[in-house]
């Protein structure tokens, strides 16, 4: 499975942060936001990523991730040249898609808890998978409305009377005839090729299946200035009561066999002195002791 992170859009709700950088490298806390989809994916077992960015943005994701081999995992690079829909993302990459089953995730939505996402991963097994998240405000989101068996039997994009509290979030697993699909649907009444369109023609063959989120999860949407200070007091709350970091994708491939503890000491060698480098020298100990 190939993996998507779309991370383009003009940031406007964030002005103006985003006059000079784009949103998903704003920081939370102390990592950049592309940091936390990417550590997610990584922990699910991906590791062909493409981030899809704006022409001006691009140089600057490449400046931060580079390859991707410093994680033992490969990164390519796209453009969106104007802001057209989350589904455009499946044009825009069909080439790096290929015949592959793809994750798309959107580059401002922070996960915490659980392992729902890897699962999701392992068993997936053809059609869709989109997740269902509890919400006090459905209207801002897509909506799904379950029947009383628990079967998804519509999605709404930011409806004016939502039919539940259960948001859909920007993570979304799909096989490879999504490609088709995304070649087939027309532009909404702003212009844009929504994925809820995506996620309804799956709905109508039969083949949507949708995973509500466990209680212990978070999702945090920082596409606003108040939400970007709220997913970095939370992340700090969390890290500093747990001791562990959330949004680490060098842990994260450690973890995952990405790296063996050889080439990942070597990274850390490369890095400043500085809380990252020092929490990431304490994986490492921890590491030695459990394994040698």
């Amino acid at each position: 499975m190939k993996a998507i992170i779309l991370a383009g859009g003009t940031g406007s709700r964030l002005y103006p942060l985003t006059q000079i950088s784009s949103k998903q490298l704003q920081a939370v806390f102390d990592k950049p936001m592309i940091y936390y989809p990417l550590t997610v994916l990584i922990a699910s077992g991906i590791n062909e990523l493409c981030i899809i960015s704006t022409p001006q943005d691009l140089p600057r994701y490449e400046e931060l991730l580079g390859n991707g081999v410093q994680w033992g995992i490969s990164i390519e690079y796209r453009q969106q040249n104007s802001p057209k829909g989350i589904a455009e993302a499946f044009l825009i990459a069909e080439d790096y898609v290929g015949t592959d089953d793809v994750i798309l995730m959107l580059g401002d939505n922070i996960f915490s808890g659980g392992d729902d996402f890897p699962s999701a991963v392992t068993e997936f097994s053809g059609g869709a998978k989109v997740f269902a998240y509890r919400v006090k405000d459905p209207q801002r989101y897509g909506v799904v409305e379950f029947d009383k068996t628990g079967t998804a039997i519509s999605i709404e994009e930011k409806p004016k009377q939502p039919k539940s509290h259960y948001a859909v979030p920007g993570v979304y697993i799909y096989d490879n005839n999504v490609i088709d699909i995304a070649k087939t649907i027309k532009p909404s009444a702003r212009g844009e090729l929504e994925i809820t369109d995506i996620n309804l023609e799956y709905m109508r063959r039969g083949d949507l299946q949708v995973h509500r989120l466990s209680r212990g999860f978070a999702w945090l949407d920082a596409g606003t200035s108040s939400a970007l200070h709220e997913a970095s007091s939370y992340i700090e709350a969390i890290e500093r009561r747990q001791g562990v970091k959330i949004g680490c994708p060098e842990e994260a491939a450690l973890v995952r066999g990405f790296l063996d503890i050889n080439r990942f000491e070597a990274l850390i060698q490369q890095m400043p002195t500085c809380e990252y480098s020092e929490y990431l020298r304490i994986v490492a100990r921890e590491w030695h002791d459990l394994y040698e």
